[in-house]
């Protein structure tokens, strides 16, 4: 069910890569609404708009926007002729053709046809999209201390959240910081600097268009769970992992962990965590744990007590000191903020985030120097 609204562009707000933020008046109301300038064009004050406000109305954080579903007045011209015929956001009112890298029209179809191997590729797979500006500051951060060159990471973004990769400022703050080399949307999700059809080909895609030393995959804002075992989106994680194995890379899982959540189930190591990655997860995989400091010694003990299932399964607990991390993650270009909470709030969250980057770019041969 949709919940449709009419309204007037009255002010035009923050734009970000492939958004913009507005002000709608709706009757008596003022509301806040994004378009997508790509998919419906360029709204201007004045301008008469179509809204979709169906979250907004349940007061729903997931997708808590109301959206320019059209402007009926001055509709967008038609896209010139051109190559690619991939359509996602698929038999929705708003589908949209693209060329995706793997497809035959594509200049790198040729390059990717027979491609079938990562060649050790790191690539670190999380839960939550907020973990992302996590890890690179630890991948980062460890390039730094071995006088190695900043690595070169690849975001592929899953469709299990947001769809559009121009929902996330997180990404744009992150592009333009140079902290990312490029972005891959795959499945149904859309706007990334490359298309493609699925996780696989998204990561061969990093791997040999976009030539990256470490891929980061994670779906993106606006994660669902249903406070069911099985009913949340980052089930995705073991299936990104099992891929990622296919594939010949090195997969790198991250602990979705909290110090500050204090609900059993996701105190210390989330139990999302703990299913994708014991029941979802077919091969052995490395885990990074961070070593807290005294300050967090009970979360610390937690993740403890839970780890031994994480090694029953097979996979490979590494632990990584995080002395310097705190700070190199307050050097994030973008804010951070996972659940509500920035770093001080929960650190534990963003350290174990952060090593894992660390331990992505030890895989990846970077503390040899270049």
């Amino acid at each position: 069910m949709i919940t449709w609204r009419e309204g007037v562009v009255t002010e035009l707000g923050r734009a970000w890569t492939g958004s913009i933020e507005m002000q709608v008046s709706v009757g008596d109301e003022t509301i806040r609404a994004l378009a997508y300038p790509d998919l419906v064009g360029h709204p201007r004050p004045g301008d008469r708009v179509l809204l979709n406000t169906t979250a907004l109305a349940r007061g729903l954080g997931t997708g808590g926007y109301a959206f320019v579903v059209a402007l009926p007045d001055r509709l967008p011209p038609d896209p010139p002729p051109g190559p690619g015929h991939i359509i996602k956001s698929r038999y929705t009112p708003l589908q949209t053709m693209v060329l995706a890298a793997d497809e035959q029209e594509s200049p790198f179809h040729s390059q990717l046809a027979d491609a079938a191997d990562l060649d050790g590729l790191p690539v670190v797979v999380a839960d939550l999209h907020s973990a992302l500006p996590a890890v690179l500051a630890g991948a980062r951060w460890a390039a730094g201390q071995a006088g190695a060159a900043r690595p070169r990471v690849a975001y592929l973004m899953t469709d299990d959240a947001a769809l559009p990769v121009w929902f996330s400022r997180a990404v744009a703050g992150l592009r333009e910081a140079d902290w990312l080399i490029g972005t891959i949307s795959v499945g149904q999700a859309f706007g990334g600097d490359h298309e493609a059809v699925n996780v696989h080909t998204g990561l061969l895609v990093a791997r040999y268009v976009l030539g990256a030393d470490l891929v980061v995959v994670a779906q993106g804002p606006g994660n669902v769970g249903t406070g069911t075992a099985w009913g949340f989106s980052g089930v995705a994680v073991g299936e990104a992992l099992n891929a990622a194995a296919a594939l010949g890379g090195a997969p790198v899982a991250v602990l979705r962990v909290s110090g500050a959540d204090r609900r059993t189930r996701h105190y210390g190591i989330s139990h999302h965590s703990l299913t994708a990655l014991t029941k979802v997860a077919l091969r052995p995989v490395e885990i990074p744990v961070p070593v807290l400091p005294a300050a967090l010694a009970e979360v610390a003990d937690r993740i403890q007590e839970q780890s031994g299932a994480l090694t029953a399964a097979g996979h490979r607990l590494c632990p990584v000191g995080t002395d310097g991390l705190t700070e190199a993650l307050a050097q994030s270009p973008v804010p951070l903020s996972t659940m509500g909470r920035g770093l001080d709030q929960d650190p534990a969250s963003f350290l174990t985030a952060a090593v894992a980057g660390v331990l992505a770019h030890t895989l990846s041969g970077g503390d040899q120097g270049r």
